[in-house]
């Protein structure tokens, strides 16, 4: 398999250049050359398949024979060691819990697969990689625990001063070993343009070999994948096909979900449920893609202004705008939506959700009461039937300085936020560019 950058100023790249690399010299996503479903009838043989099988059928293609079929099967075994369940909240409405992982997030399974790729491909490699990631949020941690202690490998975080919670704080500046926490005055495009001119720096390149852990980097985006086929394969009732609703800051995770779509996947519709921080909305409705100063939210993960990667979104559909619109819609819903929308469920279920999810919620109840007010064509399903499944992407305990106040709930610390949160924060604060620079040179 061969990748490309979307800026399609550089050269194609094998999968192990492109996790290593992160992002292209031109400063393109990198992107697969070919995408080939898998055989058809696949997805209805599902009962009984181990996930671990499933996984390794969606992203084997990409990987290819760069690791080892035996080994690649270990290394997913390794990093889906916990569970996915897929929760009834109302009649139809199911939350996916992406959280029972090692940093209760759902960027544990991408920052884990990229971590054991890394640490395979440079096994025989004396040189050191130092991976350097901006993070909203979760981001930090799974990174943070994903390639902690992992041998030749240096990991640099950026994050917002300020716009991460007490909880995401201290799971990305707490661990030491080869972990480090850079601080930064601004906002999470403040620190994602860094880190993406850092990768442009021939006076940082030509000494220190950088990758990414974003979701640009494919290695942590395409194992994104695996939740959706998970999702699917625990619905009892698969007559029709579902509705996902991601909440989505850079869009890595939705992307994932349109590109198992791709592979065969039975999907009805996606929904990328957003904040206030609303560009993909204002595209959807206009046409026209324009990046915004981003806005701070109680659903910080979502704070973004210019979301990487909805630009291989628009690669999947050929950049057809109509393609797109008919598997793609997108809503914006502003915090105070978001704390009603968390009363509300909890009120109704007793399903604890926090800001992020309660966001997908929103949009997956937008999107179906939507479908109502049309008419079904002869022939046509009935449309409300469809399943709607919401990504529930982090635990509550997360945020609690929203939740608890919400809903009028203590919640207890589980186990893995109990191992960091009395431990002392260790982070440099940096202000500029010229500040980082200096710290990856020193």
């Amino acid at each position: 398999m061969k990748f490309y950058s979307l800026n399609r100023k550089s050269p194609q790249v094998s999968f192990r250049e492109a996790v290593v690399r992160g992002i292209a010299p031109d400063r393109g996503l990198y992107f697969p050359g070919t995408i080939d479903p898998l055989p058809e009838g696949y997805f209805s043989n599902l009962e009984g398949l181990d996930r671990n099988e499933l996984a390794l059928a969606l992203i084997g293609q990409f990987v290819g024979d760069e690791i080892p079929q035996g080994e690649l099967f270990e290394l997913i075994k390794d990093v889906l060691s916990f569970d996915f369940p897929l929760v009834p909240v109302e009649s139809n409405v199911f939350s996916l819990e992406l959280f029972h992982g090692p940093t209760m997030a759902f960027k544990d399974v991408g920052a884990r697969f990229m971590a054991r790729c890394l640490s395979h491909f440079n096994k025989d490699h004396k040189q050191e990689v130092t991976v350097l990631v901006a993070t909203s949020g979760d981001t930090g941690g799974a990174v943070a625990s994903g390639f902690l202690g992992v041998e030749g490998v240096n990991v640099v975080i950026l994050y917002p001063s300020g716009k991460v919670s007490e909880v995401q704080e201290k799971q990305l500046t707490t661990l030491g070993q080869n972990i480090r926490a850079l601080e930064v005055e601004g906002t999470f495009d403040d620190c994602q343009d860094m880190v993406k001119t850092a990768f442009l720096d021939s006076e940082i390149t030509d000494h220190i070999q950088l990758t990414s852990a974003n979701s640009i980097n494919v290695a942590r985006w395409l194992p994104q994948m695996f939740y959706f086929a998970f999702a699917y394969q625990q619905l009892e009732d698969k007559s029709q096909a579902p509705v996902f609703s991601i909440p989505s800051g850079n869009f890595g995770n939705i992307c994932a979900g349109i590109m198992a779509k791709r592979l065969g996947l039975p999907v009805s519709h996606f929904v990328a449920a957003t904040n206030v921080n609303r560009v993909v909305p204002n595209f959807m409705e206009s046409g026209v893609y324009t990046p915004m100063d981003s806005i701070a939210t109680i659903s910080n993960a979502m704070d973004v202004g210019d979301p990487s990667n909805f630009v291989r979104i628009r690669e999947i559909y050929d950049n057809d705008f109509e393609k797109l619109s008919a598997d793609l819609s997108s809503y914006s819903f502003t915090d105070e939506q978001t704390k009603e929308a968390m009363s509300m469920i909890y009120d109704k279920s007793g399903y604890v959700t926090d800001p992020h999810g309660a966001v997908g919620y929103l949009g997956l109840k937008k999107y179906l009461e939507g479908v109502q007010d049309h008419p079904v064509e002869p022939g046509q399903a009935d449309q409300p039937g469809k399943p709607g499944i919401f990504l529930e992407t982090a635990h509550p305990v997360k945020f609690l300085e929203v939740v608890e106040p919400v809903l009028g709930v203590k919640i207890d610390y589980p186990e893995q936020i109990q191992s960091v949160i009395d431990r002392e924060k260790k982070a440099e604060y940096i202000r500029t560019y010229e500040n980082l620079k200096q710290f990856l040179l020193s």
